[in-house]
């Protein structure tokens, strides 16, 4: 891939943000599955497991503490997620669904099944089973607002804990979370589809992990004495975001449902070409929320974002970026030279239908 500006990347500056996402194939349920928090059915055997977690910024920061990974099944009415969490200390306080769960030790799923970053949905557990769920129609970050009041209808979970629930005076193992999400609950509202051999979502997991003591037999979080306030919480997850911010839904892991055995290899995940490509939109997007906040307008021409070079080779075949623009408005498309748009983006970050031309 060929798309340079004055001789350097233009993503100089960004790598961050431009790391390429990890990627899970699932496999399709041979069986029942008992959604118990014990993962003792054939089909969890067979699963893989994720790569471990790592630091939400990637390589900026040290790998956590203690390890966590994930497992995913489906079958024609739910996906199925289970997750294990080392843990010497395990405790929650958190009873009352919907309350702020991350305050808690937590562990978390974001689902965004179409993948254009709007109408995703956030589920969050502790070890009391206390589920906090959201929908968002777009990110924060894009004047979006969680619908707090929707709620993953006929969801079924299961946590194990492996030691004693909130009791300091022991060492405890792990604990397990297992959740079954039927299909019709992420459909927002609509006929939603059952995924088919091939259909990719983007998704991600988050683990918040707090560095607590112990006072008065309880756990508490510990206070930086600087500022009096909670030392910050860490964030672990599965495919790095590169920022401090799980809603950057671009920044997401690929998902792939198979109906075969789930092979974790290089050769069974063909990343599609338009999601390559989509990556120099969301270099537009970034630089154009920077001089949003710079000089209070959008820039009209992608000269003034610093690029002077519209055209992309990508497999042999060249690709034209345009940018229209006004003040406070913009959207940005890659076309095939000649041929339809592929990908476009506009200012609220919604990536539109892809159009991909066959040859």
């Amino acid at each position: 891939m060929v798309f340079t500006t004055m001789g350097q990347s233009p993503f100089k500056g960004y790598e961050p943000l431009f790391t390429t996402p990890l990627y899970y194939n699932i496999s399709k349920v041979n069986g029942a599955i008992k959604t118990d928090g014990v993962l003792s059915e054939a089909s969890w055997n067979a699963a893989k497991w994720s790569e471990d977690f790592v630091d939400i910024e990637g390589d900026k920061k040290p790998a956590p503490t203690f390890k966590t990974r994930f497992k995913m099944l489906w079958d024609n009415s739910n996906l199925y997620i289970a997750a294990e969490m080392e843990e010497p200390h395990i405790w929650s306080y958190l009873s009352q669904h919907d309350t702020i769960v991350f305050h808690d030790n937590d562990f978390e799923v974001f689902i965004d099944p179409d993948g254009n970053t709007h109408n995703y949905f956030e589920i969050e557990v502790n070890a009391l089973k206390t589920v906090f769920d959201l929908f968002l129609s777009k990110p924060y970050r894009n004047g979006g607002d969680g619908l707090i009041n929707w709620n993953t209808e006929d969801l079924k979970l299961g946590v194990t804990i492996y030691g004693t629930l909130n009791k300091p005076t022991d060492k405890d193992k792990k604990w397990q979370v297992e959740m079954a999400i039927p299909f019709r609950s992420i459909g927002y509202g609509y006929n939603y589809k059952i995924p088919a051999n091939g259909t990719i979502w983007r998704m991600n997991f988050s683990r918040v992990e707090w560095n607590t003591e112990v006072k008065n037999d309880k756990y508490v979080k510990k206070i930086n004495p600087e500022t009096g306030k909670n030392q910050p919480e860490n964030n672990w997850v599965w495919s790095p975001q590169g920022v401090i911010n799980m809603h950057y839904p671009e920044r997401w892991g690929y998902v792939q449902f198979v109906t075969g055995q789930p092979v974790q290899t290089e050769a069974s995940f063909q990343l599609p070409a338009a999601e390559e490509l989509k990556k120099y939109l969301w270099l537009i997007y970034y630089k154009q929320q920077e001089e949003l906040h710079r000089s209070k307008k959008y820039a009209t021409s992608l000269k003034d974002l610093g690029i002077n070079d519209s055209t992309i080779k990508f497999a042999n075949k060249l690709y034209t970026i345009q940018l229209e623009a006004t003040h406070n408005l913009f959207e940005a498309t890659i076309a095939e030279s000649g041929a339809q748009i592929t990908s476009k983006i506009n200012q609220n970050g919604e990536l539109k239908s892809v159009v991909v031309k066959e040859q």
